[in-house]
């Protein structure tokens, strides 16, 4: 029992340590305008490549047959909705919404 304690608390630390370290060491400095620039991108790449592989390759083969990879055909008119209305509650319900059609009327 003592070790699965010491286990939760290790990892703890673990999970808590580089989520506060850089808000101690940086939440009194001022960082420099084009370093903030670069942090603002960091959303957007990590949402990129975590969506690129489900998107283009499923199953890890490039297959862009509407059969084969419905997700991406729904992502082309979501990717519309996001740019357009630039709101994340709108783009997830639109997604959400357009597979759900797809996959009741089509699939």
């Amino acid at each position: 029992m003592k070790n699965i304690a010491l286990l939760i608390i290790l990892m703890a630390l673990v999970t808590f340590i580089p989520r506060v370290l850089p808000i101690l060491l940086l939440s009194r400095r001022e960082l420099p305008d084009s370093f903030t620039i670069w942090l603002s991108y960091v959303p957007v790449a990590v949402l990129a490549a975590l969506l690129a592989p489900e998107l283009f390759a499923p199953g890890d083969t490039v297959n862009f047959a509407f059969e084969a990879n419905p997700a991406f055909w729904v992502a082309i008119p979501v990717f519309t909705v996001a740019y357009f209305t630039r709101n994340l509650f709108a783009t997830v319900l639109a997604g959400m919404v357009l597979l759900a059609l797809l996959r009741l009327f089509l699939l």
